[in-house]
């Protein structure tokens, strides 16, 4: 991890989400390398956020976010799929930035292959929809809920930092499916990047759909 997205990352999520967007991702296995280009990622402030998983205090299952910055918090979603996330902020803060969506650079075929075998129906999907959605990326990175406390710039993992000029212009809005409770407005810490066909596609949380907060 360099020097420079490191310090984003010590500076808090908003810092870390911007720095993370270009930035390639690789996990190796012995299957092979696959590598992904990040092109959307989400910010979670811990206790000052109603829609991060430390909002509440600290658990066993999100342990991993109150440690050190570069750590990685892997968490299961509706019993099926997993997700990463990036520690970010001060030790003991449980901020985080979730990882969702991105390109893949590189192992394509394995990431495919990691995609079909974990499809129930439906076509195989196409480049860009690989790793399109946290659960599909990390599918297509072979990555699991058993890398949870792993760091994103030591084996099995790599994280590489964009240099400068090497992305497109980054868009921001609000965060995939994430409330705003007690009147509060919503966050708009969804980060992405322009014109990325990789890019899930945004679905409001029902309580914003319903116009009520």
């Amino acid at each position: 991890m360099g020097t420079d997205l490191h310090a984003a990352l010590r500076e808090g999520p908003l810092s870390a989400a911007e720095a993370l967007l270009g930035a390639v991702l690789s996990r190796s296995s012995p299957e092979g390398v696959v590598s992904i280009r990040l092109t959307e990622v989400e910010a979670y402030a811990g206790v000052e956020d109603p829609g991060s998983h430390g909002f509440r205090g600290r658990t066993a299952r999100n342990a991993t976010m109150f440690g050190p910055v570069g750590y990685l918090y892997a968490y299961r979603i509706y019993g099926i799929h997993t997700c990463l996330n990036v520690v970010a902020g001060e030790l003991g803060t449980s901020s985080a930035v979730l990882l969702r969506a991105g390109e893949v650079v590189s192992g394509v075929e394995l990431a495919r292959s990691r995609r079909i075998a974990g499809r129930r129906s439906g076509p195989p999907p196409r480049d860009h929809e690989l790793a399109r959605g946290p659960g599909n990326l990390v599918t297509a990175l072979g990555a699991s809920i058993g890398d949870d406390e792993a760091r994103f710039d030591e084996e099995p993992f790599a994280l590489v930092a964009r240099t400068s000029g090497d992305r497109g212009a980054v868009v921001r809005g609000l965060r995939v499916g994430v409330g705003a409770p007690g009147g509060a407005s919503p966050f708009d810490w969804r980060f992405w990047l322009e014109g990325e066909p990789s890019v899930s596609k945004y679905t409001a949380h029902k309580s914003l759909r319903a116009g009520r907060s």
